[in-house]
């Protein structure tokens, strides 16, 4: 019996600082540009790490990031294996129903791209043709809900952006059907990839927490300080190159999401 105890004495030891290590552990599915990805030395980046350490940082929280496929952050979230997630996340009344959200940071929709020498036009010209998305996102939703009316041959889903635009170069895919924003970051600079339809669906991205936690209202009002500041609108203009529209959840504060 002692050697048992000593046993778990000393597992205890080890989980301890692992379990520990961070106040607050946010869950993303990196490899999502510009939100969440690495960089050339291997440190996650982007929109959302940027402003989930700010948050961290107001209200006096450590932080941890840790890497999810995108389907893993809802239980993950609901668990409570992570604190907050994030990954362009759009609050839907679906999603309310067994999550949280804080206020909308980010107007989007989603679009359709191809091939630069591929000769479509619109999503009209996808009939009978396979188009990809990324697994359980809106894009997913959205395909998925509307495949019979443009004749989609078949859908293939994807955990993550790069394989699906891998499969796309390679001819394995005809179209990728992905949030705007991701895809205009991505394909800066490569001259073989076009957008050639933006697909309004009235998306509003933000963080997403467990319906119990106490977090979801502190990280709502320092969310609703850094847009008063003005220093979500400075995270826009760094990783799009641009200014949001001022009347954008960018810019407005909101109230929190609930059921409309």
């Amino acid at each position: 019996m002692k050697f048992f105890r000593l046993v778990l004495i000393a597992c205890a030891c080890w989980l301890g600082p692992q379990a520990n290590s961070a106040d607050l552990t946010v869950g993303a599915n990196i490899g999502n540009v510009p939100w969440e990805f690495q960089d050339s030395s291997g440190d996650y980046v982007g929109f959302e790490i940027d402003l989930a350490k700010e948050i961290a940082k107001r209200l006096g929280l450590s932080v941890e990031i840790v890497n999810i496929p995108f389907n893993g952050l809802f239980p993950a979230v609901q668990s409570g294996r992570i604190d907050i997630a994030i990954s362009s996340i759009t609050i839907t009344d679906k999603r309310l129903r067994s999550v949280a959200f804080a206020q909308p940071y980010y107007d989007s929709a989603q679009s359709l791209t191809v091939l630069t020498r591929n000769s479509a036009k619109t999503l009209s010209d996808m009939s009978d043709k396979v188009i990809g998305v990324d697994t359980g996102s809106t894009g997913d939703m959205w395909t998925t809900a509307n495949s019979e009316t443009y004749g989609f041959k078949d859908i293939r889903r994807y955990e993550g952006l790069a394989p699906a635009m891998l499969d796309l170069q390679s001819g394995r895919l005809h179209g990728y059907i992905s949030d705007i924003p991701a895809l205009e970051y991505f394909i800066k600079g490569k001259q073989h990839f076009k957008v050639i339809e933006r697909i309004e669906t009235g998306e509003r991205y933000s963080m997403m927490f467990a319906k119990s936690n106490a977090l979801v209202q502190e990280a709502n009002d320092v969310i609703s300080a850094l847009k008063q500041e003005g220093l979500i609108a400075q995270l826009h203009q760094h990783w799009f190159g641009s200014e949001p529209a001022l009347t954008s959840s960018t810019v407005q504060i909101t109230e929190l999401p609930a059921i409309r």
